[in-house]
Protein backbone atom coordinates (compact mmCIF):
# COMPACT_ATOMS: atom_id res chain seq x y z
CA UNK A 1 0.00 0.00 0.00
CA UNK A 2 1.12 3.57 -0.41
CA UNK A 3 2.50 5.66 1.53
CA UNK A 4 0.76 9.13 0.23
CA UNK A 5 -2.17 10.25 0.90
CA UNK A 6 -4.86 9.15 -1.25
CA UNK A 7 -6.78 11.34 -3.71
CA UNK A 8 -10.21 11.14 -3.16
CA UNK A 9 -13.14 10.90 -6.02
CA UNK A 10 -16.64 10.60 -5.19
CA UNK A 11 -19.31 10.19 -7.67
CA UNK A 12 -22.70 10.94 -6.72
CA UNK A 13 -25.86 9.73 -9.27
CA UNK A 14 -28.81 11.31 -8.76
CA UNK A 15 -32.08 8.79 -8.21
CA UNK A 16 -30.47 6.11 -9.46
CA UNK A 17 -32.10 2.83 -9.04
CA UNK A 18 -30.87 -0.20 -7.68
CA UNK A 19 -30.22 -1.71 -10.77
CA UNK A 20 -29.82 0.67 -13.37
CA UNK A 21 -26.32 -0.45 -13.66
CA UNK A 22 -25.62 -3.99 -16.21
CA UNK A 23 -23.03 -5.00 -13.12
CA UNK A 24 -26.40 -4.88 -11.15
CA UNK A 25 -28.94 -6.00 -13.25
CA UNK A 26 -29.87 -3.71 -16.31
CA UNK A 27 -30.36 -5.65 -19.37
CA UNK A 28 -32.52 -2.77 -21.26
CA UNK A 29 -28.55 -1.35 -21.79
CA UNK A 30 -25.14 -1.55 -20.77
CA UNK A 31 -23.00 0.56 -18.07
CA UNK A 32 -19.94 -0.30 -19.34
CA UNK A 33 -16.76 2.25 -17.62
CA UNK A 34 -18.98 1.52 -13.98
CA UNK A 35 -19.52 -2.25 -14.76
CA UNK A 36 -15.35 -2.03 -15.44
CA UNK A 37 -14.91 -0.30 -11.69
CA UNK A 38 -16.78 -3.10 -10.32
CA UNK A 39 -14.80 -5.37 -11.44
CA UNK A 40 -11.59 -3.73 -10.37
CA UNK A 41 -13.01 -2.19 -7.15
CA UNK A 42 -15.49 -3.08 -4.16
CA UNK A 43 -19.30 -3.64 -5.63
CA UNK A 44 -21.49 -3.31 -2.56
CA UNK A 45 -24.43 -5.79 -1.99
CA UNK A 46 -26.31 -4.25 0.87
CA UNK A 47 -25.55 -0.50 0.32
CA UNK A 48 -28.35 1.84 1.68
CA UNK A 49 -28.60 6.05 1.23
CA UNK A 50 -29.85 7.85 4.39
CA UNK A 51 -32.55 8.63 3.36
CA UNK A 52 -35.57 7.74 0.23
CA UNK A 53 -34.63 11.30 -1.02
CA UNK A 54 -31.45 13.80 -1.67
CA UNK A 55 -31.10 16.60 0.52
CA UNK A 56 -31.83 14.86 3.97
CA UNK A 57 -28.81 11.75 2.37
CA UNK A 58 -26.19 14.87 1.28
CA UNK A 59 -26.43 16.15 5.11
CA UNK A 60 -25.43 12.67 6.07
CA UNK A 61 -23.12 12.09 3.55
CA UNK A 62 -21.03 15.30 3.86
CA UNK A 63 -21.26 15.25 8.10
CA UNK A 64 -20.83 11.40 8.43
CA UNK A 65 -24.03 11.95 11.33
CA UNK A 66 -28.19 11.25 11.03
CA UNK A 67 -29.07 13.83 8.89
CA UNK A 68 -32.00 14.66 11.76
CA UNK A 69 -29.06 15.97 13.68
CA UNK A 70 -30.09 19.49 11.38
CA UNK A 71 -33.28 21.14 10.91
CA UNK A 72 -32.68 20.99 7.33
CA UNK A 73 -32.17 17.43 6.93
CA UNK A 74 -35.60 16.78 8.59
CA UNK A 75 -37.39 16.67 5.28
CA UNK A 76 -36.65 16.63 2.01
CA UNK A 77 -36.15 18.88 0.18
CA UNK A 78 -34.85 22.20 0.93
CA UNK A 79 -37.01 24.40 -1.27
CA UNK A 80 -39.04 27.02 0.79
CA UNK A 81 -36.69 27.15 3.77
CA UNK A 82 -33.36 26.89 1.77
CA UNK A 83 -32.09 30.11 2.85
CA UNK A 84 -33.03 29.58 6.67
CA UNK A 85 -32.21 26.28 7.10
CA UNK A 86 -29.04 24.58 5.33
CA UNK A 87 -25.30 22.99 6.80
CA UNK A 88 -24.07 25.46 9.12
CA UNK A 89 -21.31 26.34 7.79
CA UNK A 90 -19.56 25.91 11.63
CA UNK A 91 -19.89 22.30 11.17
CA UNK A 92 -17.45 20.17 10.51
CA UNK A 93 -17.23 18.45 7.21
CA UNK A 94 -15.40 15.67 5.02
CA UNK A 95 -14.21 18.07 2.94
CA UNK A 96 -13.44 20.44 5.80
CA UNK A 97 -11.22 17.78 7.43
CA UNK A 98 -9.48 16.95 4.37
CA UNK A 99 -8.60 20.29 3.66
CA UNK A 100 -7.26 21.38 7.18
CA UNK A 101 -5.40 18.54 6.79
CA UNK A 102 -3.63 19.49 3.10
CA UNK A 103 -6.03 18.34 0.48
CA UNK A 104 -7.29 20.36 -2.61
CA UNK A 105 -10.91 19.88 -2.15
CA UNK A 106 -13.66 20.82 -4.92
CA UNK A 107 -17.28 20.20 -5.49
CA UNK A 108 -17.99 20.19 -8.95
CA UNK A 109 -22.37 19.66 -9.43
CA UNK A 110 -25.35 19.66 -7.73
CA UNK A 111 -25.25 21.21 -3.64
CA UNK A 112 -28.88 21.15 -2.52
CA UNK A 113 -28.11 21.94 1.55
CA UNK A 114 -28.96 25.47 2.00
CA UNK A 115 -28.83 28.47 -0.43
CA UNK A 116 -26.51 31.68 -0.59
CA UNK A 117 -25.84 33.94 1.25
CA UNK A 118 -25.72 31.73 4.03
CA UNK A 119 -24.84 28.35 2.70
CA UNK A 120 -22.87 27.17 0.26
CA UNK A 121 -20.25 24.61 -1.02
CA UNK A 122 -17.31 27.23 -0.09
CA UNK A 123 -18.58 27.75 3.35
CA UNK A 124 -18.16 24.33 4.36
CA UNK A 125 -14.83 22.98 3.44
CA UNK A 126 -14.69 22.81 -0.38
CA UNK A 127 -11.95 25.25 -2.22
CA UNK A 128 -13.73 25.38 -5.32
CA UNK A 129 -17.07 24.73 -6.98
CA UNK A 130 -18.98 24.70 -10.12
CA UNK A 131 -22.85 23.86 -10.32
CA UNK A 132 -26.03 23.90 -8.90
CA UNK A 133 -27.04 25.06 -5.65
CA UNK A 134 -30.53 23.93 -5.74
CA UNK A 135 -32.61 20.78 -6.19
CA UNK A 136 -32.90 19.86 -9.60
CA UNK A 137 -32.24 22.10 -12.91
CA UNK A 138 -32.78 21.09 -16.88
CA UNK A 139 -29.98 19.68 -18.28
CA UNK A 140 -29.59 22.15 -21.10
CA UNK A 141 -31.33 25.80 -19.72
CA UNK A 142 -30.07 25.46 -16.47
CA UNK A 143 -32.78 26.60 -14.68
CA UNK A 144 -34.40 25.27 -11.73
CA UNK A 145 -37.79 26.11 -13.82
CA UNK A 146 -39.64 27.13 -17.32
CA UNK A 147 -39.50 30.22 -18.47
CA UNK A 148 -37.36 33.26 -19.61
CA UNK A 149 -37.84 34.88 -16.64
CA UNK A 150 -36.09 31.99 -14.06
CA UNK A 151 -32.84 32.45 -13.41
CA UNK A 152 -30.24 29.74 -14.39
CA UNK A 153 -28.71 27.92 -11.12
CA UNK A 154 -25.38 27.45 -12.68
CA UNK A 155 -22.70 29.06 -10.54
CA UNK A 156 -18.89 29.35 -10.39
CA UNK A 157 -18.46 29.51 -6.60
CA UNK A 158 -21.06 32.24 -5.76
CA UNK A 159 -21.12 34.04 -8.84
CA UNK A 160 -23.87 32.67 -11.86
CA UNK A 161 -21.92 32.03 -14.86
CA UNK A 162 -23.54 30.51 -18.51
CA UNK A 163 -22.42 27.29 -20.32
CA UNK A 164 -23.83 26.03 -23.39
CA UNK A 165 -23.99 22.43 -23.09
CA UNK A 166 -25.79 19.13 -21.43
CA UNK A 167 -25.22 19.18 -17.61
CA UNK A 168 -24.02 15.81 -17.10
CA UNK A 169 -21.24 16.59 -20.19
CA UNK A 170 -20.48 19.85 -18.79
CA UNK A 171 -19.48 18.39 -15.20
CA UNK A 172 -17.62 16.08 -16.31
CA UNK A 173 -15.63 17.89 -18.02
CA UNK A 174 -15.03 20.07 -15.09
CA UNK A 175 -14.00 17.33 -13.08
CA UNK A 176 -11.67 16.46 -16.23
CA UNK A 177 -10.18 19.79 -16.38
CA UNK A 178 -9.60 20.36 -12.26
CA UNK A 179 -8.07 16.65 -11.80
CA UNK A 180 -5.87 17.81 -14.88
CA UNK A 181 -4.66 20.86 -13.18
CA UNK A 182 -3.70 18.54 -9.46
CA UNK A 183 -0.16 18.00 -8.80
CA UNK A 184 1.52 14.73 -7.97
CA UNK A 185 2.55 16.33 -4.47
CA UNK A 186 -0.39 17.33 -3.19
CA UNK A 187 -3.79 14.84 -2.43
CA UNK A 188 -7.45 16.19 -3.38
CA UNK A 189 -10.59 15.63 -2.67
CA UNK A 190 -13.21 15.98 -5.52
CA UNK A 191 -16.70 15.55 -4.97
CA UNK A 192 -18.54 14.96 -8.12
CA UNK A 193 -22.16 15.38 -7.91
CA UNK A 194 -24.39 14.91 -10.95
CA UNK A 195 -27.70 15.61 -11.40
CA UNK A 196 -28.10 12.70 -13.17
CA UNK A 197 -30.73 10.63 -13.68
CA UNK A 198 -33.15 12.85 -11.87
CA UNK A 199 -36.11 14.65 -13.99
CA UNK A 200 -36.52 16.14 -16.32
CA UNK A 201 -36.20 13.30 -18.98
CA UNK A 202 -33.74 14.75 -21.92
CA UNK A 203 -31.29 12.92 -22.83
CA UNK A 204 -27.82 14.46 -24.09
CA UNK A 205 -29.36 14.76 -28.20
CA UNK A 206 -33.10 16.10 -26.34
CA UNK A 207 -32.23 19.85 -26.35
CA UNK A 208 -35.24 20.21 -28.10
CA UNK A 209 -37.22 18.86 -25.52
CA UNK A 210 -36.11 21.44 -23.08
CA UNK A 211 -36.94 23.77 -25.27
CA UNK A 212 -40.41 22.88 -25.10
CA UNK A 213 -41.10 21.87 -21.49
CA UNK A 214 -44.34 22.92 -20.11
CA UNK A 215 -43.44 21.87 -16.30
CA UNK A 216 -39.77 20.69 -14.91
CA UNK A 217 -41.26 18.54 -12.85
CA UNK A 218 -41.37 14.87 -13.24
CA UNK A 219 -44.67 14.56 -14.54
CA UNK A 220 -43.83 15.82 -18.20
CA UNK A 221 -42.90 13.53 -20.75
CA UNK A 222 -40.47 10.89 -20.17
CA UNK A 223 -39.65 7.24 -21.25
CA UNK A 224 -37.85 4.15 -20.78
CA UNK A 225 -35.52 4.88 -23.78
CA UNK A 226 -34.99 8.57 -22.92
CA UNK A 227 -33.79 7.47 -19.29
CA UNK A 228 -31.54 5.05 -20.56
CA UNK A 229 -29.97 7.76 -22.60
CA UNK A 230 -29.34 9.72 -19.70
CA UNK A 231 -28.30 6.98 -17.22
CA UNK A 232 -25.54 6.17 -20.74
CA UNK A 233 -24.38 9.24 -20.35
CA UNK A 234 -23.73 9.56 -16.91
CA UNK A 235 -21.81 5.88 -17.57
CA UNK A 236 -19.98 7.94 -20.07
CA UNK A 237 -18.89 10.81 -18.06
CA UNK A 238 -17.68 8.88 -15.09
CA UNK A 239 -15.49 6.97 -18.01
CA UNK A 240 -14.30 10.49 -19.13
CA UNK A 241 -13.42 11.03 -15.41
CA UNK A 242 -11.51 7.67 -14.54
CA UNK A 243 -9.59 8.33 -17.95
CA UNK A 244 -8.24 11.11 -16.96
CA UNK A 245 -7.39 9.63 -13.67
CA UNK A 246 -5.21 7.28 -15.82
CA UNK A 247 -3.65 10.09 -17.97
CA UNK A 248 -2.51 11.57 -14.97
CA UNK A 249 -1.05 8.97 -13.32
CA UNK A 250 -2.93 8.88 -10.47
CA UNK A 251 -5.01 6.15 -10.87
CA UNK A 252 -3.54 3.46 -8.44
CA UNK A 253 -3.89 5.39 -5.39
CA UNK A 254 -6.99 7.35 -5.91
CA UNK A 255 -9.93 6.02 -4.28
CA UNK A 256 -13.06 6.49 -6.35
CA UNK A 257 -16.55 6.31 -5.12
CA UNK A 258 -19.70 5.86 -6.95
CA UNK A 259 -23.29 5.96 -5.14
CA UNK A 260 -26.42 7.26 -5.26
CA UNK A 261 -28.74 9.68 -2.97
CA UNK A 262 -31.83 7.62 -2.78
CA UNK A 263 -33.36 4.81 -4.83
CA UNK A 264 -34.63 4.99 -8.16
CA UNK A 265 -37.75 7.52 -9.67
CA UNK A 266 -40.39 6.26 -12.05
CA UNK A 267 -38.11 4.63 -15.01
CA UNK A 268 -35.74 3.22 -12.29
CA UNK A 269 -35.11 0.04 -12.35
CA UNK A 270 -34.98 -1.65 -8.64
CA UNK A 271 -35.35 -5.46 -9.41
CA UNK A 272 -35.41 -7.69 -6.86
CA UNK A 273 -36.54 -4.88 -4.49
CA UNK A 274 -40.08 -2.93 -4.38
CA UNK A 275 -40.35 0.74 -3.81
CA UNK A 276 -38.55 3.78 -5.25
CA UNK A 277 -37.85 7.14 -4.58
CA UNK A 278 -39.71 8.53 -1.23
CA UNK A 279 -40.39 5.16 0.43
CA UNK A 280 -38.63 3.25 2.82
CA UNK A 281 -38.80 0.14 1.02
CA UNK A 282 -35.78 -1.31 -0.21
CA UNK A 283 -36.26 0.43 -3.86
CA UNK A 284 -36.32 3.62 -2.47
CA UNK A 285 -32.90 3.62 0.31
CA UNK A 286 -30.62 0.03 -1.63
CA UNK A 287 -27.96 2.26 -3.96
CA UNK A 288 -25.82 0.20 -6.29
CA UNK A 289 -22.27 1.14 -4.62
CA UNK A 290 -19.03 0.81 -5.74
CA UNK A 291 -15.44 1.83 -4.81
CA UNK A 292 -12.15 1.33 -6.30
CA UNK A 293 -8.51 1.82 -4.70
CA UNK A 294 -5.81 -0.12 -6.41
CA UNK A 295 -3.22 0.24 -3.98
CA UNK A 296 -5.33 -0.21 -0.99
CA UNK A 297 -8.22 -2.62 -1.69
CA UNK A 298 -8.30 -5.92 -3.74
CA UNK A 299 -11.48 -6.59 -6.18
CA UNK A 300 -14.59 -8.04 -3.96
CA UNK A 301 -18.02 -8.14 -3.46
CA UNK A 302 -18.75 -6.64 -0.31
CA UNK A 303 -22.08 -7.85 1.50
CA UNK A 304 -20.86 -5.65 4.45
CA UNK A 305 -24.25 -3.71 5.46
CA UNK A 306 -23.56 0.25 4.92
CA UNK A 307 -25.01 3.51 4.85
CA UNK A 308 -23.72 7.21 3.37
CA UNK A 309 -22.97 8.29 6.63
CA UNK A 310 -20.34 5.88 6.85
CA UNK A 311 -18.10 7.91 3.93
CA UNK A 312 -17.09 10.33 6.30
CA UNK A 313 -15.07 8.06 8.62
CA UNK A 314 -13.84 5.16 5.77
CA UNK A 315 -12.45 7.87 3.76
CA UNK A 316 -10.80 9.68 6.64
CA UNK A 317 -9.39 6.54 8.09
CA UNK A 318 -8.17 6.44 4.66
CA UNK A 319 -6.05 9.34 4.54
CA UNK A 320 -4.70 8.81 7.89
CA UNK A 321 -7.15 11.09 9.32
CA UNK A 322 -9.79 11.20 12.46
CA UNK A 323 -13.54 12.54 12.70
CA UNK A 324 -13.66 16.05 14.97
CA UNK A 325 -13.85 14.73 18.32
CA UNK A 326 -16.83 17.29 18.93
CA UNK A 327 -18.84 15.98 16.21
CA UNK A 328 -18.78 12.07 16.45
CA UNK A 329 -20.02 10.49 13.54
CA UNK A 330 -23.02 7.82 13.56
CA UNK A 331 -21.61 6.43 10.51
CA UNK A 332 -18.97 3.44 10.53
CA UNK A 333 -15.36 3.13 9.43
CA UNK A 334 -15.72 -0.03 6.92
CA UNK A 335 -11.99 -0.11 5.78
CA UNK A 336 -11.24 -2.46 8.27
CA UNK A 337 -13.93 -5.33 6.82
CA UNK A 338 -12.98 -4.24 3.32
CA UNK A 339 -9.26 -5.02 4.15
CA UNK A 340 -9.83 -7.82 5.66
CA UNK A 341 -8.98 -7.12 9.15
CA UNK A 342 -12.66 -7.37 10.46
CA UNK A 343 -15.42 -10.07 9.72
CA UNK A 344 -18.36 -8.34 7.73
CA UNK A 345 -20.71 -7.70 11.14
CA UNK A 346 -24.31 -6.68 12.18
CA UNK A 347 -25.71 -3.46 11.69
CA UNK A 348 -28.80 -1.29 13.39
CA UNK A 349 -29.52 1.25 10.79
CA UNK A 350 -32.69 3.91 10.67
CA UNK A 351 -34.92 5.95 8.88
CA UNK A 352 -37.69 8.19 9.18
CA UNK A 353 -39.58 9.66 6.50
CA UNK A 354 -42.54 12.53 6.01
CA UNK A 355 -43.34 13.48 9.53
CA UNK A 356 -42.89 9.91 10.64
CA UNK A 357 -45.78 8.25 8.37
CA UNK A 358 -42.50 5.70 7.68
CA UNK A 359 -40.15 4.84 9.71
CA UNK A 360 -37.94 1.53 9.45
CA UNK A 361 -35.03 -0.02 11.18
CA UNK A 362 -32.55 -2.55 9.56
CA UNK A 363 -30.74 -5.06 11.70
CA UNK A 364 -29.30 -8.67 10.35
CA UNK A 365 -31.65 -9.64 8.10
CA UNK A 366 -34.88 -8.20 9.57
CA UNK A 367 -36.21 -4.80 8.83
CA UNK A 368 -39.39 -3.77 10.72
CA UNK A 369 -41.33 -0.90 8.26
CA UNK A 370 -44.05 1.27 9.18
CA UNK A 371 -46.27 3.20 6.64
CA UNK A 372 -49.26 5.05 8.36
CA UNK A 373 -50.72 2.74 10.57
CA UNK A 374 -49.50 -0.18 8.70
CA UNK A 375 -46.66 -2.39 10.71
CA UNK A 376 -44.16 -4.86 9.16
CA UNK A 377 -41.17 -7.12 9.65
CA UNK A 378 -39.55 -9.00 6.99
CA UNK A 379 -36.43 -10.92 5.95
CA UNK A 380 -34.76 -8.74 3.35
CA UNK A 381 -32.11 -10.87 2.87
CA UNK A 382 -34.31 -13.82 1.71
CA UNK A 383 -37.60 -11.86 1.31
CA UNK A 384 -36.13 -9.11 -1.51
CA UNK A 385 -39.32 -7.75 -2.36
CA UNK A 386 -41.12 -7.44 0.96
CA UNK A 387 -44.37 -9.54 0.54
CA UNK A 388 -43.82 -12.04 3.85
CA UNK A 389 -44.94 -9.92 6.84
CA UNK A 390 -43.14 -11.85 9.59
CA UNK A 391 -44.92 -9.30 12.32
CA UNK A 392 -46.92 -12.44 14.07
CA UNK A 393 -44.71 -15.11 13.16
CA UNK A 394 -41.66 -13.23 15.08
CA UNK A 395 -43.43 -11.08 17.41
CA UNK A 396 -40.20 -10.59 19.86
CA UNK A 397 -38.26 -9.31 17.23
CA UNK A 398 -40.87 -7.34 15.72
CA UNK A 399 -41.43 -5.66 19.22
CA UNK A 400 -38.09 -5.06 19.86
CA UNK A 401 -37.30 -3.63 16.73
CA UNK A 402 -40.18 -1.21 16.84
CA UNK A 403 -38.74 0.12 20.42
CA UNK A 404 -35.43 0.44 19.06
CA UNK A 405 -36.69 2.56 16.46
CA UNK A 406 -38.59 4.63 19.33
CA UNK A 407 -35.32 5.10 22.16
CA UNK A 408 -33.62 6.08 18.32
CA UNK A 409 -36.03 8.93 17.56
CA UNK A 410 -36.16 10.19 20.82
CA UNK A 411 -32.68 11.45 20.69
CA UNK A 412 -33.33 13.59 17.34
CA UNK A 413 -35.64 16.94 16.04
CA UNK A 414 -38.86 15.82 16.21
CA UNK A 415 -40.53 16.77 12.84
CA UNK A 416 -43.19 19.02 13.21
CA UNK A 417 -46.04 20.16 10.97
CA UNK A 418 -44.57 23.14 10.15
CA UNK A 419 -41.44 20.98 9.05
CA UNK A 420 -43.53 19.46 6.69
CA UNK A 421 -45.81 21.88 5.41
CA UNK A 422 -43.21 24.59 4.75
CA UNK A 423 -40.28 21.80 3.58
CA UNK A 424 -40.99 19.85 0.98
CA UNK A 425 -42.29 20.72 -2.98
CA UNK A 426 -45.73 21.29 -3.73
CA UNK A 427 -46.32 17.83 -5.17
CA UNK A 428 -44.94 16.09 -2.48
CA UNK A 429 -46.80 18.15 -0.29
CA UNK A 430 -50.51 17.41 -2.02
CA UNK A 431 -49.45 13.94 -1.62
CA UNK A 432 -50.23 13.49 -5.55
CA UNK A 433 -47.39 10.66 -5.32
CA UNK A 434 -48.31 7.27 -4.62
CA UNK A 435 -46.49 4.78 -6.39
CA UNK A 436 -48.12 1.75 -7.47
CA UNK A 437 -45.81 -0.55 -4.99
CA UNK A 438 -46.84 1.43 -2.07
CA UNK A 439 -50.19 0.94 -2.60
CA UNK A 440 -50.36 -2.53 -3.39
CA UNK A 441 -47.88 -3.16 0.13
CA UNK A 442 -51.00 -1.14 1.99
CA UNK A 443 -53.63 -3.43 0.50
CA UNK A 444 -52.14 -6.50 1.34
CA UNK A 445 -52.28 -5.52 5.08
CA UNK A 446 -55.50 -5.29 5.05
Amino acid sequence: MSTKPPNIVFILADDLGWADLSVYGQTAFTTPHLDQMAAEGVRFTQAYANSAVCSATRFALITGRYQYHFRGGLEEPLVRQAQRYGLPPEHPTLPSLLRDAGYNTALIGKWHLGSLPSFGPLKSGYQRFFGNYGGAIDYFTHKPGVGEAVPRDLYEGEVPVERVGYYTQLLADEASDWIGQQSQDKPFFLSLHFTAPHWPWVGPEDEEVSRNLKDLFHYDGGNLATYARMVRSLDAAVGQVLGQLKRQGLNDNTIVVFSSDNGGERFAKTWPFTGQKTELLEGGLRVPTLLRWPAGLKPQVSEQVTISMDWLPTLLAAAGLQPHPDYAPDGENILPVLQGQAPVHERSLFWRYKAQAQRAVREGPYKYLKINEHEFLFDVVTDTLERANLKNKLPEVFARLRQKWEDWNAQFIPITDEVFTHGVTPDIQADRYQPEWSQRLLNDSK
